[in-house]
């Protein structure tokens, strides 16, 4: 995206003045690992080239004004009301960002701020990740605060947590503020250890497919399924003392599933337990480039989701069913929170127009949408870039 012409709006909406500064946050991909990070398991995500910009400068007033050029809705807030919602609007996710600022006794100043976004919304690509933690990295650069990287990432998802009202966990702000070029990052959401694992697939790329079908159900379920986490957690402490899901084995949970009372939530713990072994699976033969079971851990993992943890949905599980059918793929699943959004897809290169040819009709035959393909390129975190 073309800086210039950001800036040229921003002047168009807030007047000349001072040359503003220029930051973005990319979004995000998990290859594996959905659902576990709330409930402190292993992910594997990677930041991705779209993202999110930010062209700032200070204003001089006791005031912040948001605009957009993905949406129409514009604020004008007041210090003195920073802290109240704007309805269900996009601008909550920087609000929560400056709330939890404030919270931090950082003297905030007021600034103008123009968004401008190339994740297709709704895909279930972390475009709210990508907003919280662009205004989180441009807030600590302009005030100075000398806030480390690890506690903006936990302020974004401070923000999305007790602001939005969104029970994420911190997978996806992790990744959109800590990402490396050609490189994906097998986290602990537990603890935050990480360990950047190399993207060498020698003929093969991560596509991206978008079922294009809005994730109207995400949040609402997606708080469902952290409460049914909690459940189920609550029974296995009858058999030790559990931190979370994630600190009991497949082969434990399934000796002692049954003290879970409830299959829904029987079926939720499943999920999560053997999801976070199939990362650990992943990240071994990632690092041996052993495609071919990455791909088979990539298939298991969609099938989990949509059996046990019930969140793919139609759209989801069509384009990944009609993506199994290429002969060139070697795994697909859904990836995000679900209920429509995006599938990731490991491709051989020499078949990925045929992906394309193949999957996107038969797509639109079997749901009336219509999907687009991005072949993924791995880049890096958040920062200024002007």
């Amino acid at each position: 995206m073309e800086t210039a012409a950001l800036k040229k709006e921003f002047v168009k909406l807030y007047g000349a003045g001072e040359e503003p500064a220029v930051y973005f946050a990319p979004g995000r991909v998990n290859i594996i690992g959905e659902h576990t990070d709330y409930n402190g398991g292993y992910v594997l995500p990677c930041a991705i080239s779209f993202g999110t910009y930010l062209v700032i400068r200070p204003n001089g007033e006791k005031r912040m004004r948001f605009a957009t050029s993905n949406f129409k809705y514009k604020a004008d807030v007041a210090f003195a009301e920073l802290s109240g919602k704007q309805g269900s609007e996009w601008v909550n996710y920087p609000l929560g960002v400056i709330d939890q600022f404030v919270k931090q006794g950082v003297e905030i100043k007021g600034f103008d701020m123009y968004f401008s976004g190339d994740i297709p919304n709704g895909a279930g690509l972390s475009s709210s990740a990508s907003i919280e933690l662009v205004t989180a990295v441009a807030l600590d650069d302009q005030l100075r605060t000398g806030i480390s990287r690890i506690e903006l990432i936990k302020i974004g998802r401070a923000a999305e947590n007790q602001f939005v009202g969104m029970n994420c966990g911190i997978m996806d702000q992790f990744a959109v503020g800590m990402g490396k070029a050609s490189s994906a990052i097998f986290l602990n959401c537990r603890t935050l250890d990480y360990e950047l694992v190399p993207v060498e697939m020698e003929g093969y790329s991560i596509v991206i497919m978008n079922t294009n079908k809005r994730r109207e159900l995400a949040d609402s379920k997606y708080n469902e399924r952290v409460k049914e986490c909690a459940s189920a957690l609550e029974s296995l402490r009858a058999i030790r003392p559990l931190a979370d899901l994630s600190d009991m084995e497949t082969n434990e949970f399934l000796a002692n599933e049954n003290v879970i009372a409830d299959k829904t939530v029987r079926n939720r713990a499943r999920h999560v337990i053997s999801e976070n072994g199939r990362v650990l699976d992943a990240v071994a033969a990632m690092k041996n480039g052993d495609l071919a079971t990455m791909g088979k851990l990539m298939n298991a993992s969609h099938e989990s989701l949509r059996i046990d943890y019930a969140v793919t949905g139609k759209e989801l599980d069509a384009i990944v069913h009609e993506a199994w059918k290429v002969e060139g793929v070697v795994g697909a699943r859904m990836t995000g929170a679900g209920f429509g959004g995006c599938a990731v897809a490991i491709v051989n290169n020499d078949s990925i127009d045929e992906l394309i040819a193949c999957v996107g009709p038969a797509y639109h035959a079997t749901t009336g949408l219509s999907a687009d393909f991005y072949v993924a390129t791995v880049g890096n975190g958040a920062g200024r870039i002007e």
